[in-house]
Order: structure tokens, then sequence, then C-alpha cells
């Protein structure tokens, strides 16, 4: 049995921290879920935090938030691929584009739906992934401005994500000038600068994101309470809105190195070991949780005292350092997560999904071995 634990009351937090600050700067924002790979449990909570509009990257997401809350704004953050174009103007109400072949396919689909389909341009603002050149901005509005049921509703950009280029208040004020210029050219209004992610919150509180930058989209701030621009933490934020828990399956003292003649194991490693090790042992436990499930370096043991030793890819192996005898086969350890292993155990099948709500009842019902950190 294994299994991660979305924390709802922690999750709760966390938003109202971050709505807090976006409501007393006038800025709108947008939850980023496509870590919760669409897990209809999940989704819903986050939709009973906020359904005004919610961000994805994969359709099949933003369907299955459209059948759990048709009147929630779906937006689809990467340029659609072409082939999609039916489906995106169906599910998505926002999309982000950088081509003008692939919104010319959205209008078509646009006037065949008898809808209008709103986007945000990209731009190129230096960090070398989606984005129109700004020397080519006007040109592009200009061919998008005349395309039947599409309404530019905002600009936009995408900082850190790729080569790690960081946000700043030049980049930002950049961006807002060239929607200014595009309006003066153009006599129409574009409502939103969409130049603002997890990475630009911190620019918030040094009073560095100009005015007119209206909206946020968040993800990893919100579900990890992390300091991005910083690679740091959050004071005032949880940041194990989500562990995961894995039973023991094996309890043995065994040596501490192996023996036998090394080659690589499965992920092309050679263990090294050291020479103090030699000739000792301890108590390790094998959980039912692997590489198929996580990468074992993103995650921690919370139980103290206990290290993860290694991993093949359907079981963990740990360290129980002095804690044998506390623990048993058929109890479970928790461990925290980063964004990385969050994002791959929810892409598991193996990794069941469950909400606070339901590890207390688990709790107070038949198994009490359930070692878990709801504090």
């Amino acid at each position: 049995m294994s299994y991660i634990t979305l924390h709802t009351s922690k999750l709760r937090h966390n938003f109202n921290v971050l709505n807090n600050v976006f409501t007393q700067k006038n800025i709108e924002w947008a939850i980023v879920a496509k870590m919760l790979c669409g897990n209809e449990k999940f989704l819903k909570v986050l939709l009973n935090l906020s359904d005004k509009e919610i961000c994805d990257s994969r359709l099949s997401n933003l369907k299955t938030i459209k059948k759990i809350s048709p009147e929630t704004q779906t937006i689809y953050i990467k340029p659609p691929a072409k082939r999609l174009a039916r489906s995106i103007v169906k599910f998505a109400d926002v999309s982000f584009n950088t081509e003008i072949a692939t919104l010319q396919l959205l209008s078509a689909e646009a006037v065949k739906q008898n809808r209008v389909h709103r986007v945000v341009l990209m731009v190129e603002m230096g960090e070398l992934r989606e984005g129109i050149m700004a020397r080519n901005l006007m040109t592009f509005f200009d061919e998008v401005s005349v395309l039947p049921n599409i309404d530019v509703v905002g600009l936009g950009t995408n900082l850190n994500c790729l080569n790690g280029i960081l946000p700043d208040e030049k980049k930002l004020v950049k961006l807002n000038r060239f929607k200014e210029i595009v309006e003066e050219n153009s006599g129409k209004t574009i409502p939103y600068i969409s130049g603002g992610s997890s990475v630009t919150i911190p620019l918030i509180f040094k009073n560095e994101v100009p005015l007119g930058i209206n909206h946020f989209r968040v993800g990893e701030t919100l579900f990890f309470g992390t300091n991005v621009y910083e690679d740091s933490l959050v004071t005032g934020m949880y940041h194990d809105v989500f562990t995961l828990t894995a039973e023991i399956i094996e309890m043995q003292e065994k040596p501490m190195i192996p023996s036998g003649i090394a080659g690589t194991n499965l992920t092309g490693d050679t263990p090294v070991y050291s020479e103090e090790e030699k000739g000792k042992s301890s108590v390790r436990a094998i959980v039912d949780v692997g590489l198929l499930d996580i990468d074992h370096k993103d995650i921690l043991p919370l139980f103290p005292g206990v290290e993860i030793v290694g991993a093949s890819s359907d079981m963990l192996i740990l360290d129980l350092g002095e804690n044998s005898n506390l623990l048993e086969v058929g109890d479970t350890l928790d461990f925290s997560m980063n964004y990385m292993a969050v994002l791959r155990a929810m892409n598991s099948d193996y990794v069941d999904k469950k909400v606070e709500e339901e590890i207390v009842q688990l709790r107070n019902g038949k198994n009490d071995n359930v070692l878990l950190n709801l504090n």
C-alpha cells in the first residue's frame, strides 16, 4: 500500500495567504493545476478553494475541470498543437499562443462552434522557451486582431522554467511597455498582462512589480510554500501539503555492504560503499514504492533516524537506525515530497491518491499502524 495525501487544511491556508497578497495589490491570479494530473478528487479540493479560473497544460485535465465545474474559466498555458484546435476551443476558454497558423485554426473552430475564444499572446523575454520576438509583436497582433471569433485579452511571458532566467522589474516594465505600444498603435485595449508566476511573487514584496502586471499564474508556491526566486521557503506557509506514505513489506537485519561482484544497477550506476561499513549490519526495511512511482532523491523520511539507502523499480530500501523496536512489517512510513516527487507520484497508477479527511478516518478506523504527521 502506497499513497499520496493532499492535506486540504494546509492547502487552504496557503491559498488564503496568497489570495490576501494578490488582493492587496489588485492582482488577479489563477491556480496552475497541471501537477495534479487531472485527478478528480484533488481537483475538487482546488475548485472548492477557487472556481474562478484554473490553468493547465494538458487538454484532458481541462476537460475534467469543465466536467466538474462548467463555469470555471479554463486556461491552456502552452501554445496549442494545431491538431488540437477543435478541442482547445471546446474545453479551454483561454489559450496561450505564439503562432499565427495555429490561431487561424482556432479562429475557424471558434466560428464553427459559435464561440469567442480568448487568447494571451506570449512574448519572448529572454527565457527562450515559448514567445513571440518583441520586434514581431506589433505585426503579429495586427494579424491576430482581424481573425473572427478571436479576442486578444492579454500579453504574457514565461520565465525561469527552462533556462532559469529570473524575472526582474526591468523585464516586467518592458513587458508593460509592449502592451502600451500595441494599444497605442492598434487603438484596442488589452485588459491583462499575465506576467507573473510563482517565481515572480517575491518581487511583489519588494514593490518591483509594475502596476500594469495584473495577472499571475501560480502553482508551486501554492502547493509547496516556496520562494522560487531564492530557492527557499516562505515563512508562514505550509511546505508539506503533500506526503507520501508506503507500507513496510520486509524488515530484517542485514550487512551494510553487499557481497559479490558488483556491476551496474538498473539505473546504470555502480554504488560506492564506505570501508567503515565493512563488517557492520543494520536493520533495513523495504517499503512498497519504487522508481516507477518516484525518484528516491526527491523524498525524505519523516520518521526521525530513518534514512533512504536506495531504490529499485518498485521497492524503496531504508536503514531504520535505532528505530527497529518501534516498527514492524505492516506499519507505514511517511515521506516529504518536492515538486518532482509529487508530479511523478501523481502520474503513477500504482500510488493511490487520498485527501486529508480520508487519512483521519483511516487513523480512527481499523488500521492503527498508519504513522502520519498531520500537525
